[in-house]
């Protein structure tokens, strides 16, 4: 049973192989409150994550890179993700009404503030595109000119 367990288990070398980064941004995210190692670490242990560990990674390499979002923003992102946990928990228990509508008073301004990123982040990403045609459209006028003019003697 204890292999099993150790066999699911990363130490953070082996996670920042996987997931293509250094040991030090995996540090950086932890110092954030991004990304949080499994069980209780001793003064000298090593750093243990697990699976879900390496995909939450992912996904927030992902918020980064494809997204351009700062990590200040990739941090209000997973608050807000964890917020809208926390309400799907709560709703599904047997909370109280006045816990459950606590919680959904807590999760909507995050959400509200999720949605506003998305937006920036479209608006982002229409601006670069529209920069990336234009920029096409200026190699195909180049591109039309030069042939154009082999055909001239």
């Amino acid at each position: 049973m204890a292999a099993a367990a150790e066999s699911s288990s990363y130490r953070i070398g082996e996670v920042a192989e996987r997931v293509g980064v250094t040991p030090r941004t995996i540090r950086y995210y932890e110092e954030l409150g991004l990304l949080v190692p499994i069980g209780d670490r001793r003064k000298g242990a090593h750093r243990l994550y697990d699976a879900q560990s390496i995909a939450r990674l992912q996904q927030l390499f992902k918020l980064r890179d494809l997204l351009g979002l700062s990590l200040e923003t990739i941090v209000t992102v997973a608050e807000a993700e964890e917020a809208s946990a926390a309400v799907r928990d709560t709703l599904a228990s047997d909370a109280s009404e006045d816990e459950r509508l606590r919680m959904l008073d807590q999760a909507h301004p995050l959400l509200l503030r999720q949605i506003e990123l998305v937006r920036q982040g479209q608006r982002t990403l229409a601006r670069f595109s529209q920069e990336l045609r234009t920029l096409l459209r200026s190699i195909e006028e180049a591109r039309a000119g030069l042939t154009g003019s082999r055909g001239s003697p």
